[in-house]
């Protein structure tokens, strides 16, 4: 039995999601913690400047922005995986009748099927000729 419902491991959209997804934690994770350990060295040093303060915490705050979306794209990632576990599936009926055989592999026989018989179509009667009105 088949079912039109299309698989989650094949769904390419949803792989890809979860590509990016992972991707995006990773990497602004990686760029918030290589940043606060140079701008930690930096001030501990004495050698920071304004510039590498500021534009620091800019690169923080923005790194931390896709660290969290990539976070929101592995929770709706999770979200999708448990719904379409919970979806109806619906049979595929189909009209062509399955093949049979039999139990030493030889097709069974069919008889073919009687033709439907037809009657002859009646000629419709004549109608009666209409007389003329009178004035």
């Amino acid at each position: 039995m088949h079912t039109t419902r299309p698989r989650l491991a094949r769904n390419i959209p949803f792989w890809l999601l979860l590509i990016v997804s992972l991707g995006a934690t990773i990497g602004g994770a990686l760029v918030v913690k290589i940043e606060l350990d140079w701008m930690t060295t930096a001030l501990t040093a004495n050698t920071a400047t304004g510039v590498d303060v500021y534009v620091g915490q800019v690169a923080v705050v923005v790194a931390g922005i896709v660290c969290g979306a990539g976070v929101v794209g592995l929770l709706l990632t999770l979200t999708i995986a448990a719904l379409s576990g919970l979806r109806a599936t619906t049979p595929v009926v189909s009209d062509a009748p399955a093949e049979q055989t039999t139990l030493d592999g030889a097709e069974p026989e069919v008889e073919p099927e009687a033709e439907p018989e037809v009657e002859p179509e009646a000629e419709p009667e004549a109608a009666p000729e209409a007389e003329p009105a009178a004035v």
